[in-house]
């Protein structure tokens, strides 16, 4: 595993899993020893379009982690999300579109 990769995660890694995730690697944390076969991740938890969701530190069975090859490409956002997010003001409140 390098920095970059995209792993999928599942119960095979960790029980914590029970909801499979993708993972966008940053490094694999050698400085800090675990169990055989154990590692510690940092990285990000990416949702069904690729996007970062949460940075997150995992601790997983290394023989459970499935690096995929090639990555999944994050999906451009479409027009429709777009002009949603344009309709937020700064407060977060949302805007109508004047006709």
């Amino acid at each position: 595993m390098k920095a970059g990769d995209v792993l999928h995660l599942t119960r095979a890694a960790s029980v914590q899993f029970i909801k499979p995730i993708m993972f966008r690697l940053i490094k694999e944390r050698t400085d800090l020893h675990t169990y055989h076969g154990w590692v510690w991740l940092d990285g990000y938890e990416l949702n069904e379009r690729g996007d970062a969701v949460a940075r997150r530190e995992l601790f997983v069975i290394r023989d459970g982690v499935r690096v995929m090859n090639p990555p999944p490409t994050p999906q451009p956002r479409t027009r429709k999300h777009q002009a949603h997010a344009e309709m937020r003001s700064q407060d977060g409140s949302m805007r109508t579109p004047r006709s």
